[in-house]
């Protein structure tokens, strides 16, 4: 079974390097950039929405998932109760 802090751990790891990343890679385009200050503003607003697009999909994913496990557990609970009352019936049958 998946422990659900490590998932939770890693997603924020994760995305704690992403963000990393990004800042790195936007200070060194910004050192090396040789484009005029409007193109290299207009590249930093491409990249920062590309980060924000990513993150809100890895978000959703992480949420499609955990909605997913979430509905396995259910359907997981509701057979246990089923067989706990098919149990029961039988043992007051007896």
């Amino acid at each position: 079974m998946f422990d659900y802090e490590e998932m939770e751990e890693a997603l924020a790891n994760t995305i704690g390097w992403f963000v990393a990343g990004t800042v790195v890679g936007v200070t060194l385009a910004l050192l090396l950039a040789p484009k005029s200050g409007k193109e290299t503003r207009q590249i930093i607003s491409d990249k920062t929405q590309q980060g924000k697009d990513a993150v809100a999909e890895k978000g959703k994913d992480v949420y499609d998932r955990g909605k997913g496990k979430i509905d396995q557990g259910r359907q997981l609970v509701e057979d246990a109760a089923d067989l706990f009352e098919r149990g029961r019936k039988l043992v007051r049958g007896l």
